[in-house]
């Protein structure tokens, strides 16, 4: 008997999660030059890191012989400063991923449940899988979350529920009155991530007030990211907001020095840089605007959105993915989230937005 064949078998059964295509990795499968190709795959910030956070990943490069802050306490107390939480209720994760599977290693295992939505995050089964707990995953409603359907799913057995808002891939929004009267309605002891890595992209009157919920629902945590607006991809951080005894919890399964130095001090700087994500955020407006009369002029249907991507309906979808590929533009499939006609498009710059739409409206019109 292989060695691969004493794995638990829910183990064997997942299948990884599958990136979006490096630049580096088309340029060698198509011969392009990597300053000819457009990604527009992973939903990065077309503008790069904040500058504040460029500033003192420099002043710290002398660092990094030396093991990181295991406990992350400049970044813990800027998210104090920004957002009014306390300090004993952050988790630092690498990168928002990392925090989602620390939920799962706490609360799940054999015998227990988690419930998400259809097309939603593809790391909630992942991580569900992992720890050999199953998942149950509700049908959509209109391309999002169904929640009187996922409070109907959860079983004695569920431990927890996960929410993205807005939603990845699909750019669904849910209000702020119908989570909160979901919140209110579930029993003791389900816990609800609530995952909001894009927040920053919706504009201030279509906030959830999430983080006050953290004092009336000692079962939310909330997961947020760098990746996104504030474009420190490369650097994986992330954190979970909590209560101080569920953060506790989580940080003991938590790995020792999990967020390394350079993220720790480029994400506690980037907090401060109002400007940068005022920009990233008009950017991503005027964008969006940019690939909606794309869409109108292409007479293509699209997920309406509330991210810094665009899911677009195309018929043929792998078909047109490759197409683009070979014109040295990089979008997402999303077949593997159930939504086989449609590409998940990220805003970049004007000139990135314009060179796939040029490239689309090319290879729709010799189909």
């Amino acid at each position: 008997m292989h060695l691969c064949d004493l794995a638990p078998a829910h183990i064997r059964a997942i299948a990884p999660y599958q990136p979006g295509k490096p630049i580096s990795e088309l340029a060698r499968e198509m011969g392009l030059a990597e300053a000819n190709i457009v990604k527009l795959a992973s939903n990065e910030n077309p503008l790069g890191a904040s500058p504040r956070a460029r500033a003192a990943i420099a002043a710290h490069l002398d660092e990094v012989a030396l093991y990181p802050d295991g406990n992350g306490f400049e970044l813990k107390a800027a998210l104090v400063e920004h957002l009014g939480v306390d300090l004993s209720g952050i988790v630092l994760g690498n990168g928002s991923n990392d925090v989602l599977e620390l939920v799962a290693h706490a609360l799940l295992g054999p015998g227990t449940s988690a419930v998400y939505s259809e097309h939603a995050f593809a790391v909630y089964p992942l991580a569900t899988q992992a720890t050999g707990a199953r998942g149950i995953a509700v049908p959509a409603r209109a391309h999002g979350h169904d929640l009187a359907a996922m409070r109907d799913a959860i079983r004695a057995d569920t431990r927890v529920v996960f929410i993205a808002n807005p939603n990845n891939p699909t750019g669904t929004l849910l209000g702020a009155e119908e989570l909160h009267g979901f919140l209110a309605s579930l029993p003791p002891g389900v816990a609800v991530v609530l995952d909001e890595a894009y927040g920053e992209f919706l504009d201030t009157a279509l906030r959830a007030p999430s983080v006050d919920w953290l004092a009336e629902f000692p079962d939310l945590i909330l997961t947020r990211t760098f990746s996104k607006a504030y474009g420190l991809a490369g650097l994986r951080v992330g954190y979970a907001l909590a209560r101080p005894e569920v953060a506790d919890l989580l940080n003991r399964v938590r790995q020792p020095f999990n967020v390394n130095s350079l993220a720790l001090a480029g994400a506690a700087a980037a907090l401060g840089d109002d400007e940068f994500i005022a920009r990233s955020k008009a950017v991503n407006d005027a964008g969006m605007a940019q690939l909606l009369e794309g869409c109108r002029r292409l007479g293509l249907n699209h997920i309406p959105s509330h991210g810094n991507f665009l899911c677009i309906e195309v018929g043929d979808a792998a078909g047109v993915f490759q197409s683009l590929l070979r014109r040295g533009v990089i979008v997402r499939p999303v077949a593997n989230y159930g939504l086989p006609g449609f590409l998940r498009v990220s805003i970049g710059l004007p000139e990135q937005n314009a060179r796939f739409l040029a490239a689309l409206a090319e290879i729709l019109e010799q189909a």
